[in-house]
């Protein structure tokens, strides 16, 4: 990750950032995505700090930085609409470059440490109820009139629900890895390249089967599993329209994405007596209470249940 090219900063703090890069790049093992968010998160940082100290800031200047200074910051970027979940990634992205010139002996990061992110509001994920996921991952009601075309997309989302996948894992399946009979387990690489191995249903097995009869051609061992229309590697945004039409067919919530299906692998899971660590594994959350959030979606669930059936409910009492 080089150095953005709007970055305003003294030499020297332009070459720490480009050595910050390479070790995110090659020890941290970041993706691509989360460099370039950290990397417009610390140029917008940067930018702040020039015009607050008055000069491209030096290594120094970022050494000599205190929690009042980083305050500043974070209230000029919520004046200017960033929301909490915006501000604590941007937060995350310079502490990891203040911890980068720490670990470098070039500066102290204890005032950013010290500066707590924003709380965050709290939101549940939102799964789809289990006959509106078996509908969605159905080749039979793709919407595509090149049956190819609708397996492959029916063997993408049925990876997302039946294997908990995300779309990005579904997507970088290499052809040689293909999952095709009952007894199959993949291999994924998740995010920070973390591996795990997943379980794949007959189902899921039986879709990326159909999907390989009828696709026109097929990629090298190594290539991916997926391929567009013109035989390149398949787009996720490919996948996310042809959700976004299955919801207008299917009449679900604009909620209804391809990510919610990894999270209706796991919301179904334990209603029906999953256990956490066991989905914990299976979703490869590093921390079990990211998976514990479900827990959360699986009680919601039944509360509503309760309210709309007890005799002493509101709903249902009578007037």
């Amino acid at each position: 990750m080089s150095a953005p090219p709007l970055v305003i900063a003294a030499r020297d703090t332009l070459d720490q950032i480009e050595a910050w890069g390479e070790h995110l790049r090659g020890e941290k093992r970041l993706s691509a995505k989360t460099l370039e968010a950290y990397s417009r998160d610390l140029e917008q940082f940067l930018s702040f700090l020039t015009t607050h100290l008055g000069n491209p800031p030096t290594v120094a200047d970022i050494a000599g930085l205190r929690t009042a200074d980083l305050r500043g910051f974070m209230a000029t970027r919520r004046t200017a609409g960033a929301g909490p979940r915006t501000l604590a990634r941007g937060l995350a992205g310079i502490r990891s470059f203040i911890g980068f010139l720490e670990r470098e002996g070039l500066a102290n990061g204890a005032a950013f440490r010290a500066m707590r992110a924003p709380r965050q509001p709290k939101t549940l994920p939102r799964p789809l109820t289990a006959l509106s996921a078996l509908r969605v991952v159905d080749a039979d009601e793709q919407l595509d009139e090149e049956p190819w075309v609708a397996a492959r997309n029916a063997a993408v989302l049925a990876l997302c629900y039946g294997s908990g996948l995300r779309i990005s894992e579904a997507l970088g399946i290499r052809r040689a890895d293909a999952p095709l009979d009952a007894s199959a387990t993949l291999r994924v690489t998740g995010k920070g390249g973390k591996v795990r191995l997943v379980p794949v249903l007959p189902v899921v097995a039986e879709a990326v089967s159909e999907y390989l009869r009828l696709a026109p051609s097929q990629s090298k061992p190594e290539g991916p599993l997926f391929l567009g229309v013109r035989g390149g590697p398949l787009k996720a945004r490919i996948i996310q329209f042809a959700m976004a039409r299955l919801r207008g067919a299917l009449g679900l919530a604009d909620s209804a994405t391809p990510h919610a299906l990894r999270h209706s692998f796991a919301t179904h899971l334990l209603a029906n007596g999953g256990d956490l660590r066991a989905i914990q594994e299976l979703l490869g959350h590093a921390s079990l209470s990211t998976t514990q959030v479900y827990t959360a979606v699986d009680m919601e669930r039944l509360l509503s249940a309760f309210e709309s059936a007890h005799p002493r409910s509101d709903g249902n009492r009578a007037s």
